[in-house]
């Protein structure tokens, strides 16, 4: 978005803010009551459909809040529901008034209904589990009631633990069969009374138990890490998403994952770690940052205290993993020292050098396709990012514009863009990228609140790519992925191929720096606010939010029947629609209608595509299905009856296109420095080589190149003519 659009919003908030805030910043030293005070003041002010802070509101707020801490009913009681209750219309009364004391009730209670869970469930996982009576679970808990009492609380967290450890149990039972080399001993459907004389069901049982005893200790040992900041920031989540389900509120620490997530690198030593009693262990080195350049860590090892270039190291046994890692990141070029229990069980100290550490797999990425005698590109675009620092530094549409270079050097014929799963990112970045595949034109209208609409163009008459362009979406497309395949497919310069319809999210956010409001403030960092400001509008005037981007052609997949688009969220925009924008349709070379045609005709006769039909309706039918039997026999019998169908849709898992894909050249001359990244590529290509989606692109690209051919010929034979 417009640097302008954000500097004339914080002028808005910040010119009734500096008087409004400041006083209250002294008078009152409570952070919580300040940022609730602030985010109103933000949303009622900025946001780009503002909601009345009404008694539906509260209710709103009310349900959405005890939901989200309780989603299962497994901690509070009724009787804490009914005492809650007095507050559910006065919730938007205390948000005017900045009073917490909702919230404060409900955090208190919930603190200690959770330490009355550790007893109950290690009071439930100390007795056996029956699973030769008959008995059922329904896990959908939302019409379900709360416990009367503590003796149905501890029935339900039974019930519940049983259903988390039959699964446990089960795999032992099949592991010990086949450790003790008894697989030819099994009946067709392995049941209690048929296990073989080798297999202590008991033993295994009880060890099951353990393993979810483990688990819950695992889990609640980072409940107890949280402190109640990071609840209150969940409380003020639940008012922000009544707005929309794209405007949120990042407490500083998620600001900077945030900024992170878009920008793809991080100053640190280049590895994700893991919270354990015992110290964070490493479980994964990113390719080609300090740890993975100097080789003195591996996966496995475990950090058990952090110095800072020679000064005392620091104890993190026991620390929040988040405080851990703030000590163990830093600026480039600064040293950390780190005392390290090797996988060996050895302890040494180890110095890295922290570097600017860049997350590959945020990055756009590319291929050659083979298919006979004719040569394809493919790009894959997981997200639109971009550093907010410097945009000049990274971004989507100048790596898009190397990849595109890259494949026109290798000689490709055609090039599909792959942006499924693309939740979108920056709006500058769609606008350029958008750009290299047209001469010039709209891209993109937007509109805020109550103001005229505004044209974002490509404004450069150079096309970096005029040949047969191909963009794949799917459900999971969504906002700038959705710009860009709305604005190719209004102009008749790409077909577009993947689910019935994309996402459905046409709104724009901006991110607002709360500290940027507050003229004085004594209480730190305050955080940001992703807000939506402003809708976005294809060029013909119909916007994607809700209804999405249509395909040109249409093709299943395994999650066609379940809800992921936003028309499924909580609390979505509305569509609408504006004037279009004056541009004119590529008037390029490609047949597009016959090209869509003969597609739809291949998938038609498809059995593959058939196939993922069948196992979409599967999958849905496998998520509507509430009442889970507990019974070892008729879990075995059911899960028998999934691996029939499994079987069946194998074929989906082993599909070969007979396609040939390879790395680029400048690529492959890493493999030799970065055997991972090698290893990454060729798992890529394998599970490209099976994507039915990218063969079906691959035949449309060459549709559209015959037709070139065919038009080409026209036009020479009507010159002759």
């Amino acid at each position: 978005m417009k640097k302008n659009f954000i500097l004339a919003l914080l002028v808005i908030l910040v010119a009734g803010a500096s008087c409004s805030f400041t006083s209250k910043s002294f008078e009152n030293d409570d952070k919580d009551k300040l940022l609730l005070d602030l985010i109103t003041y933000v949303l009622e002010r900025g946001h780009y459909e503002p909601k009345n802070l009404n008694d539906s509101f509260s209710s709103n707020v009310f349900d959405d809040f005890i939901d989200i801490l309780d989603p299962t009913k497994r901690y509070f009681l009724s009787s804490d529901i009914r005492e809650f209750e007095k507050y559910r219309f006065q919730i938007d009364d205390e948000i005017k008034n900045t009073d917490i004391t909702f919230f404060n009730i409900v955090y208190q209670r919930l603190m200690k209904r959770m330490d009355e869970a550790k007893d109950i469930y290690r009071e439930v996982l100390s007795e056996p589990f029956d699973y030769s009576i008959q008995e059922t679970i329904n896990i959908d808990y939302k019409d379900q009631d709360y416990a009367a009492n503590r003796k149905q609380l501890k029935e339900r967290w039974r019930k519940q633990l049983k259903y988390n450890t039959l699964a446990v149990f089960d795999d032992k039972v099949e592991n010990t069969i086949a450790d003790a080399g008894n697989a030819d001993e099994r009946t067709e459907i392995l049941t209690l009374s048929s296990l073989p004389n080798t297999v202590n069901d008991k033993e295994l049982e009880a060890e099951a138990r353990d393993n979810t005893k483990n688990t819950l200790d695992e889990f609640f040992d980072f409940i107890d890490d949280l402190e109640r900041k990071d609840w209150f920031v969940q409380y003020i989540n639940t008012i922000v998403d009544e707005f929309d389900p794209h405007t949120f509120y990042f407490a500083p620490d998620d600001k900077e994952k945030f900024d992170i997530g878009m920008s793809g690198k991080f100053e640190g030593i280049g590895a994700r770690l893991q919270k354990k009693p015992e110290g964070a262990r490493i479980m994964e080195i990113i390719s080609g940052g300090p740890v993975w350049r100097d080789q003195s860590l591996e996966v496995g090892d475990e950090i058990l205290k952090v110095g800072q270039d020679g000064e005392e190291p620091i104890d993190i046994v026991g620390m929040r993993l988040d405080d851990a890692i703030k000590l163990i990141k830093g600026p480039k070029g600064t040293i950390v020292d780190l005392t390290v229990r090797k996988v060996d069980g050895t302890i040494e100290v180890v110095s890295i050098t922290r570097d600017v550490v860049m997350l590959e797999e945020s990055y756009a990425k590319s291929a050659t396709v083979q298919q006979e005698e004719q040569k394809y590109g493919l790009i894959n675009l997981p997200k639109f990012y971009v550093d907010f620092e410097d945009y000049t530094e990274r971004n989507a549409a100048t790596d898009v514009a190397k990849e595109v270079e890259r494949l026109k050097e290798a000689g490709v014929e055609g090039i599909v863009l792959d942006l499924r799963d693309n939740g979108g990112g920056s709006l500058k970045t769609v606008v350029e990228m958008a750009g290299l595949f047209i001469k010039d034109g709209p891209i993109v209208q937007v509109r805020s609140s109550g103001q005229r609409k505004e044209v974002h163009e490509d404004k450069d008459e150079r096309i970096q790519w005029d040949g047969p362009l191909v963009i794949l979406v799917n459900e999971l497309s969504a906002s700038a992925s959705e710009i860009l395949a709305a604005a190719m497919q209004d102009y008749k310069r790409a077909v577009v191929i993947g689910s019935k319809q994309t996402f459905g999210k046409g709104t724009v956010q901006n991110v607002i720096p709360l500290d940027n409001i507050v003229r004085s403030n004594e209480h730190g960092d305050l955080g940001a606010i992703k807000l939506t400001t402003q809708k976005f509008y294809r060029i013909n005037g119909g916007s994607t939010q809700l209804e999405g981007v249509k395909s040109d052609i249409v093709v299943p997949d395994r999650y066609s029947y379940i809800d992921l688009g936003e028309r499924d969220q909580e609390n979505p925009l509305g569509w609408d629609k504006i004037t279009p924008a004056d541009y004119e349709i590529w008037d390029g070379y490609i047949d597009f209608e016959t090209a869509v045609a003969n597609s739809k005709k291949r998938m038609e006769n498809n059995p593959q595509i058939k196939l993922i039909e069948e196992n979409a309706k599967w999958l849905k039918e496998q998520q509507d299905e509430t009442i889970v039997s507990l019974n070892y026999n008729a879990f075995k019998v059911k899960e028998e009856e999934a691996q029939k169908r499994s079987a069946h849709f194998k074929n989906l898992r082993e599909y070969d296109s007979k396609l040939t894909f390879e790395s680029l050249k400048y690529e492959t001359e890493l493999f030799t420095q970065d055997p991972v990244l090698r290893e990454k590529r060729d798992r890529w290509h394998k599970n490209l080589a099976r994507d039915i989606y990218v063969e079906e692109a691959i035949n449309v690209l060459k549709d559209l190149r015959l037709n070139n051919i065919k038009s080409s010929e026209r036009k020479l034979a009507s010159v002759k003519g």
